[in-house]
């Protein structure tokens, strides 16, 4: 049985977007997107973006002013564009190009919230156009599924959300978060990663549950129960939307919320590993050591430093 500090760590930018869900059953309230400047510079910003659109509400088509790359740290939605179309859950990360309408939809459940960085196009460039391998600097996929290579990058753009800015600055997470979601993007299949509304609805259930209990409860099994599907559909429907099987996807979770343990805490490793689900250490490290590229100790050393973000304004746009 997971321990209960590992999903209340991880579990606090859940509860936020639940609260503000609460808030809004309560008073009737319109949807809304709220943003809360966390950092901002000459040529980028980066925002801590909450939503409380649910099924009831329409989607409008809204239009990216800039490049943007937003992190989803709860919830899940829909997006649709010209460019494709995905279903976004914890843990992957959307990409829009500067000057692409797109839908945002919560068709099956609701509310989401986002770490959302933005780029002119000539700061983009500058920071991109020298690892690039073509003259084209559009991103060629609309989503990155929760991918090894960008673990270190969102549990620190989750962990910098809870502390107010870590790992020096956010300018230096954002630089590294173009590069890196650039160079997956030009590997990924372009195809769609949604699927029909049915299928997308059984995926969200477990995604849901997921986010609420993060034991895993009965394994597959319970996981296909609650999605009514069996279990050999329901692990090629989750795995073509999330781009992930339900374990890897569940050891991920896992994973991040020890990273932002380590991060914004001074728990004992064996202490977090125990509360993020491991009854061993030594896989503990092992498992963080292949998913973040360093040991416990060693991320907690790379990404808790002096520098801090100060928050600014308040934006409304992911």
């Amino acid at each position: 049985m997971i321990g209960r500090r590992g999903p209340e760590i991880l579990g606090k930018i859940a509860t936020d977007l639940e609260l503000a869900l609460a808030r809004r059953r309560a008073a009737g309230d319109p949807a809304r997107m709220a943003g809360r400047v966390l950092a901002t510079g000459t040529g980028w910003s980066v925002a801590d973006v909450l939503c409380t659109a649910g099924p009831s509400d329409r989607a409008f088509e809204e239009r990216h002013e800039a490049v943007s790359i937003a992190i989803v740290t709860a919830g899940s939605f829909q997006y649709r564009s010209p460019a494709g179309r995905a279903l976004l859950t914890p843990g992957s990360v959307l990409l829009g190009n500067p000057g692409q309408a797109f839908e945002c939809g919560h068709d099956h459940a609701a509310g989401d919230r986002c770490v959302a960085f933005r780029y002119t196009p000539e700061y983009f460039e500058s920071i991109v156009g020298p690892v690039a391998s073509t003259a084209r600097l559009d991103f060629p996929a609309v989503r990155l599924p929760a991918l090894r290579e960008l673990a270190g990058l969102v549990a620190t753009g989750m962990s910098a959300t809870l502390a107010g800015g870590i790992a020096g600055s956010w300018e230096e997470i954002g630089v590294q978060l173009a590069v890196a979601s650039y160079r997956a993007a030009s590997r990924e299949p372009q195809s769609d990663s949604a699927g029909p509304a049915a299928a997308e609805a059984r995926v969200t259930r477990v995604i849901r549950m997921l986010e609420r209990d993060r034991t895993g409860g009965g394994g597959l099994s319970q996981m296909a129960g609650v999605a009514g599907l069996s279990p050999y559909h329901f692990l090629r429907t989750f795995q073509r939307l999330t781009g992930s099987t339900p374990h890897q996807y569940l050891m991920r979770q896992r994973l991040r919320g020890a990273a932002v343990r380590l991060a914004t805490e001074s728990a004992k490793v064996i202490d977090i590993a125990l509360g993020s689900g491991f009854g061993d250490l030594s896989n503990f490290n092992r498992a963080f050591r292949t998913e973040f590229g360093a040991t416990p100790l060693g991320y907690r050393r790379r990404v808790r430093g002096p520098g801090r973000a100060r928050p600014s304004q308040d934006p409304t746009r992911r």
